[in-house]
């Protein structure tokens, strides 16, 4: 389906409806929406990988790894300004990226999703072993320099950088280059067949994916003015951005938007009850049920519901 000028109606109302938010909900929600924001960031970097081509990745904090480690050793021991420094981790986390895990796209299957996950696995190991003065070793980093104060500015910041690449990815992916990413998760070996290369296809998706996790990670570190490994390369961390991906939507680019926020505020709203982590035993067992119920996301969901009105209102 080509462009409308109603698609671009609906984003702009999307974006007006969300830098209305510091207006209407209290200062607490505010925070909650910003670690919504990037959550969606990591769910549509993700997607443009996985979601498209159907690789499954379960190593992405690798590529969110190296653009926050980079931006945050740059600027903690080496005094660069942070708008030098979130550019430099953005080219480090596609060129290492691309090193690391381009040949890794050569396998299929659960091999891909392994070898993923050895290589966030090993990034971990690494952080603490290897230079630990300038990594943090264990205890990582804090003091780092941050973007912006306070909830109001960082829900603005983080606001217009999510819209900002999920309408890009958008417009992306309605080109007849996404068209061909999506075709290679339905049947690679047609694409292939058709005379499309699939190994460019895949470069330009991994590429589109590292940019946004690098950026996300980047700006992720210094808002939060510190970075753990424990955290970052924790493996909860890697399930939330795929169920934030599946449960919206896989293959669209406001599923993950959706799913993020479901999920972000899902937690949060259990945080009282469930402290701990076993609060990720419900929102796993709500997002099973979920994904088992309507396995095309919350976006379909959604899109049933509108129907339904409109079928009623006519």
């Amino acid at each position: 389906m080509g462009l409308r000028w109603y698609h671009f109606a609906l984003w702009a109302a999307f974006a007006a409806g969300m830098f209305l938010l510091p207006e209407i909900v209290p200062r607490g929600t505010l925070r909650t929406i910003i670690f919504a924001n990037f959550l969606a960031i990591f769910a549509i970097s993700w997607d443009t990988l996985s979601g498209r081509t159907g690789y499954v990745s379960f190593g992405h904090p690798f590529l969110i790894g190296i653009g926050a480690y980079t931006t945050a050793i740059l600027t903690k021991r080496f005094d660069v300004p942070v708008e030098i420094s979130i550019p430099l981790a953005v080219l480090m986390t596609m060129v290492g990226g691309l090193i690391v895990l381009l040949p890794a796209l050569r396998i299929k299957g659960s091999y891909f999703a392994l070898v993923t996950l050895a290589m966030m696995e090993l990034m971990y190991q690494l952080v603490q072993v290897i230079r630990p003065d300038l990594t943090g070793g264990t205890r990582g980093m804090s003091g780092l320099p941050t973007l912006t104060r306070g909830a109001v500015n960082g829900f603005y910041m983080s606001t217009a950088l999510m819209l900002s690449i999920a309408f890009t990815t958008w417009l992306l992916m309605k080109t007849r280059l996404g068209t061909a990413l999506s075709a290679i998760g339905m049947n690679e070996e047609a694409v292939a067949g058709s005379g499309l290369s699939v190994t460019r296809l895949k470069l330009v998706a991994f590429t589109a994916s590292a940019f946004t996790a690098g950026l996300g990670g980047a700006v992720y570190v210094h808002y939060l003015g510190s970075i753990a490994p424990r955290a970052l390369f924790d493996i909860n961390f890697v399930f939330t951005i795929i169920v934030a991906a599946l449960i919206g939507g896989a293959g669209t680019t406001i599923g993950p938007i959706l799913g993020a926020f479901f999920l972000t505020f899902l937690l949060e709203y259990l945080r009282p009850w469930l402290p701990g982590a076993e609060r990720y035993l419900i929102y796993g067992g709500v997002a099973l049920v979920l994904y088992m119920y309507q396995p095309k996301g919350l976006i379909y969901l959604m899109g049933q519901a509108v129907r339904r009105v409109r079928k009623g209102a006519a």
